[in-house]
């Protein structure tokens, strides 16, 4: 006959199991706690307080408050370059899935040689951000690029600094897009088409009724990674140096020019992590319920 281990046993094996869970969890809190939570804090910190330079040898930081927090996130410099970080997103997210699907939609067929042109569709995605930013920069250069004497696209004119740099993000997010929307597509069942070609579905009616449903969850991930990529572009003006007027929040606070106080960049940061998360949220709360989730 069984018997039923004490429970003084019981409670040592749950410790041991804690302790073992706790130790596998261990180095990533760690990881976190260096390079996600303190970097937080210290944010909060210095939207605060103005660092003093003789802390170390005795001297303390100086409380600023909130109304360092009001005064920057109501200056001219945050709210312009929050505005073009919008019009960045605007640009560049929507194109970049549209163009990516039509690709992808294209690419799947069962043609001799398609393999190729799904290599150079999805050639974007090996290529990083400075890199891409670097081809554009030969492209459109002032001086001696390839696409000079288009105007809508010089990278030194005030209204069209930023339609040329968001080329180069279109071109980058419509590679991923095209290499996420594929792979959904080739994972959907052939019956679902067979069943819609001869329900009569046309091939655009099959794509909007059919398709689109089954990679929505394809779509949604997509448009939330994109938006936040866009929310925290850096690299495309870092390289091709737009006008004033077309530099994003990122950039303002990198660029030792950009924001005078160092306290002033951390509520910079801290509005630009703010404003990433609602956005996250909203398109969450406003899309995730029309996505088809297969059973």
């Amino acid at each position: 006959m069984a018997t039923r281990p004490s429970p003084g046993r019981a409670s040592g094996r749950r410790a041991r199991d804690s302790l073992l869970a706790a130790s596998f969890l261990a180095p990533a809190f760690a990881v976190f706690a260096v390079f996600a939570y303190y970097p937080l804090y210290r944010l909060v910190y210095l939207s605060l307080y103005r660092p003093n330079r003789n802390t170390f040898i005795g001297g303390s930081d100086e409380w600023i408050g909130g109304s360092n927090i009001i005064d920057s996130l109501t200056s001219s410099t945050f709210l312009r370059s929050l505005a073009v970080t919008a019009k960045f997103a605007v640009l560049t997210v929507p194109m970049g899935i549209i163009l990516g699907v039509l690709l992808a939609v294209a690419a799947d067929r069962k043609l001799r040689g398609i393999r190729i042109f799904q290599t150079i569709f999805s050639s974007t995605v090996a290529s990083s951000v400075a890199v891409a930013s670097v081809v554009f920069f030969t492209l459109l250069q002032p001086e001696a690029g390839l696409w000079r004497n288009v105007s809508w696209l010089s990278i030194k004119q005030p209204g069209s600094a930023l339609v040329a740099i968001s080329t180069t993000a279109v071109w980058q997010n419509a590679g991923l897009t095209f290499v996420i929307v594929l792979a959904a597509l080739q994972a959907l069942p052939s019956e679902v088409r067979e069943a819609a070609e001869l329900d009569g579905y046309g091939p655009v009616r099959r794509f909007f009724r059919i398709t689109v449903p089954l990679i929505s969850p394809a779509l949604l991930f997509l448009a939330v990674v994109l938006v936040i990529h866009a929310l925290q572009a850096y690299a495309q003006f870092e390289i091709l140096k737009p006008t004033n007027d077309a530099q994003p929040l990122l950039y303002k606070i990198a660029d030792p020019e950009g924001v005078e106080t160092i306290s002033s960049r951390a509520v910079y940061s801290l509005g630009l992590f703010v404003v990433s998360l609602i956005v996250s949220i909203a398109q969450f709360g406003l899309l995730e319920r029309r996505v088809h989730y297969g059973e």
